[in-house]
Order: C-alpha cells, then structure tokens, then sequence
C-alpha cells in the first residue's frame, strides 16, 4: 500500500472530528441555524405581491366583505407556486362581496410599476365589468399618479381608493403598540350621541386621510371606537369622529 494513500485515510477521520467541534459551541452543543439560512432567496418582486395582497385581504375582511380564509393564510411558498417569481398583476385581482348586502361589491386592482397616466385609467375603465354594480374599487400602485390620472379616476361612478404598495407591505392594524379600532354603526353612533348629550361636531377627530380611517375606507361623519391597553397605561377608550 502506498504510504501517501494510508495517510490520506488517517487525515479523513480527524478532519471530521475537527468539522464536528467547528459545527459546536464551548459548551459542545451544536450552534443554532446561520441567519443567512433565513434569508428569503425567492425574488422580492413576488414577495411584495405576496404581503400586499394579504394585507389588502385582510383590509377587506375587516371592512365587511366575503374573503375566503385559506386566500388570507395561504405561504409565502403557495402564493409562489400559484403565480410564480414575477406574478402577473392581472392574476392578483381581487373582487368580494359585502357579508350583509351581496349586491356592494368591491373590486382591487394592481397597477404596474410604472406611472400612473389618464390612459392607465381609462383602460382600467374599459376592462372593469358591470360597472353598475361596484361600489368601490381600490388601485394599488408602485409610482406616483399624475394630476389628470387623479382626475379621470373622479369620472367613474363608485369611489376610487389609491394606495401605494409600500403602504401594504404591513398591516398597521396588527402593530403592537397600535390601540384596537372598532367602527360604530349608525345605531350606535346614534345612541353614543344621545348618551353623552353630544353633537357630533364634539366629538375628537380623524382626518380621512389618517392611515387607519383609509384602512377600514371610512367615510366623514363615521365614528369609530378606540380602545387603549397596555402595562404602562390603563385601559380606556376613546371615540373619534372622521372628518
């Protein structure tokens, strides 16, 4: 036998043993998962889509509409072997119904990341079916939106709600430190008022543009419910009226 190869086989063993104690820590139990192994290596492109059309499910449910669970909790991993790692925005749609009129429907539609022109709109227009029937349609873009595009989006007969897809990557309502919002019905606004022998214009208030009252699309005159928790303050709860 070649002395060459015996020592080759000899240095094989010990060169494990040497990768085993690498692979430990001092107390000889062996290290945690590398971060790197966390990484996500699938395109960010897909993952953007992927977060901001959950958050958007999510916005939905909790405004009232129909949406499936199994869209909501469906995997990072599942969304991918749907729509792949460069989605086509057409496929993202989503429509719903209102639980308690399946006559209000709502429709989203993804925008490209380009600028957004009146003639983006207007094809927007031409694609949208049973325009009588919608009540809301909500645009998520990735660019800013021209003046004459804002303009032509007032001409269609439902609402028109824009919202950037960098708004949508996390749904602010889940945040922590952010109090539990809850909007009141009219009955209840009503006897709210009465209680307290207020006027509504007495009550504190929400712009409309405030990132919660776009969240459930809140319209002025609504009132909504904030509850306040936590360790360092007590619980309390507040009424504010958008405006």
């Amino acid at each position: 036998m070649d002395p060459m190869e015996d020592d080759t086989e000899q240095q094989q063993p010990q060169q494990q043993q040497q990768q085993r104690q690498q692979d430990m820590d001092l107390n000889g139990e062996p290290y945690s998962r590398c971060l790197s192994s966390y990484v996500d290596e699938g395109s960010t492109e897909s993952h953007r889509y992927y977060l901001s059309r959950r958050t958007l499910l999510e916005m939905l449910r909790d405004r009232g509409y129909s949406v499936p669970a199994a869209e909501i909790e469906m995997s990072l991993q599942d969304f991918r072997s749907i729509h792949g790692q460069t989605p086509d925005i057409e496929r993202l749609r989503i429509s719903a119904s209102r639980r308690s009129d399946s006559l209000d429907k709502i429709l989203v539609i993804f925008c490209g990341p380009g600028i957004v022109k009146v003639n983006v709109i207007r094809i927007i227009g031409t694609m949208i079916g049973n325009k009588d029937s919608l009540s809301r349609l909500i645009l998520v873009v990735q660019n800013r939106v021209t003046n004459q595009a804002m303009k032509a989006m007032d001409l269609f007969s439902f609402k028109v709600e824009v919202f950037q897809i960098t708004e949508l990557l996390v749904n602010i309502t889940k945040h922590a430190l952010k109090p539990k919002h809850r909007v009141l019905t009219d009955e209840e606004k009503k006897k709210l008022l009465k209680k307290f022998s207020l006027e509504e214009k007495q009550l504190p208030r929400m712009l409309q543009k405030d990132a919660i009252s776009r969240y459930y699309g809140l319209e002025k005159g609504q009132v909504v419910k904030v509850t306040y928790s936590g360790d360092i303050t007590e619980s309390h709860v507040t009424y504010r009226c958008v405006w």
